[in-house]
């Protein structure tokens, strides 16, 4: 399985910001994973004329639904047509903000799938759920009802972002990263069989150039979900050469 580096710009970008994809395009040289931004939709058609292939594109969420009297949303077909390869579904912030329940995250992973994106299904636990020994139970749970059974490594890649640990400069554990990605795979597998063999499990959650080494090199991570250290091109780069070959 190949690596992949994901950079997740959330509510941040204009115009302007499309230098540092510019520059990030200039400074990608045989990276030893794959490359995804997932921009403001407001940019993904003009992050895309500058990008120009040297690295994937995403959007951060979708509707289920391919149109319809939605205002405000966007559909799976919408962000592919603007050039987007990936969408993001679940994120914990949007579960918290927008009271997205597994089922609607379900829903949108099939959208993802009918528009020919490929779904990045974020799956992870509170700090209380985590204090009270529940976080394997809560991701179990997640997967089981976030991740459709039509599901492979095609059309999906899993993130595990403890919630306590998106831009709170706090991580866990390399142990607790590593018995939780294994928790993950195993209950792939007893899902999905062989499709849960190959399917890429991302950390996220405070991910940075000073730890992305120690992260990246964890059994069954298989890439990371990055946030705030997206940003900038300079720090980006960084985290993707932590990836070895």
């Amino acid at each position: 399985m190949r690596a992949l580096v994901a950079g997740n710009w959330k509510m941040n970008g204009t115009p302007a910001s499309l230098g540092e994809l510019e520059a990030l395009k200039q400074a990608l040289a045989a990276p030893a994973c794959d490359v995804l931004v997932c921009p403001p939709a407001t940019l993904i058609a003009q992050a895309a004329w500058h990008v120009k292939g040297a690295f994937a594109l995403g959007g951060q969420d979708c509707h289920a639904e391919p149109k319809g009297a939605f205002t405000g949303d966007l559909s799976a077909e919408m962000l592919r047509d603007a050039g987007a390869s990936f969408v993001i579904l679940g994120h914990s912030e949007r579960r918290q903000y927008h009271g997205e329940s597994n089922a609607h995250v379900a829903a949108k992973a099939r959208a993802a799938w009918r528009a020919g994106l490929k779904a990045i299904i974020c799956i992870g636990e509170s700090e209380a759920q985590r204090n009270a020994g529940e976080a394997p139970h809560i991701c179990q749970g997640q997967l089981n009802e976030s991740v459709p059974p039509e599901a492979t490594s095609a059309n999906s890649v899993i993130a595990y972002e403890p919630v306590w640990a998106i831009g709170t400069g706090r991580t866990p554990t390399s142990d607790d990263i590593a018995a939780m990605h294994s928790h993950i795979r195993a209950c792939l597998v007893s899902r999905l069989g062989a499709a849960g063999e190959g399917m890429l499990i991302l950390y996220g959650g405070s991910v940075n150039p000073g730890n992305a080494a120690e992260i990246l090199g964890l059994p069954e991570v298989g890439g990371a979900l990055v946030g705030g250290a997206s940003l900038k091109a300079a720090d980006f780069l960084k985290i993707i050469a932590a990836v070895k070959a």
